[in-house]
């Protein structure tokens, strides 16, 4: 297993977390100098928050952490393409990289509807890699959305 793997399995057991509390199960991990030192997951439909996103949640726990916003020696490792506001947060933090799971047909900005950090002009762009454990990170979200139809029919 390579270190992206390594950190994505981390980041879809923040994701199991979500999914045991019935929110949209995403999870993300930052990562400082091959350290894990921030994990979060989806609290929105728990705290009625739109803001709470997992990765959203993660560079906050980050930033608190090192004692600076500027986040410009981490990666953030999240298992689903960040939305319009989360890639937006990255690139206000300064985050290295951003490595995500699965794409995101619906939301996701980071390559497929929009590729906002490779957006010039912004005065920082990360590195974007997409479909790091694609199939099981795909896999979490369409299972708990499966579950959640199935529930609603009864």
């Amino acid at each position: 297993m390579n270190e992206q793997e390594k950190f994505m399995r981390e980041a879809l057991k923040e994701a199991e977390k979500a999914r045991k509390i019935e929110e949209v199960p995403i999870g993300a991990v930052i990562v400082q100098n091959g350290k894990i030192i921030a994990r979060a997951h989806n609290t929105k439909n728990k705290k009625s928050n739109a803001l709470f996103h997992a990765e959203i949640l993660a560079l906050n726990k980050c930033a608190k952490k090192i004692g600076s916003w500027r986040l410009l020696d981490c990666d953030l490792y999240v298992t689903l393409e960040p939305c319009p506001m989360c890639a937006g947060a990255c690139i206000n933090a300064r985050v290295r990289s951003i490595i995500f799971g699965a794409y995101d047909a619906k939301a996701g900005c980071c390559g497929t509807l929009y590729n906002l950090p490779n957006d010039q002009r912004f005065n920082h762009r990360p590195q974007v890699i997409g479909g790091v454990l694609e199939k099981e990170c795909a896999e979490i979200l369409s299972s708990f959305f499966q579950e959640l139809r199935k529930r609603d029919k009864q």
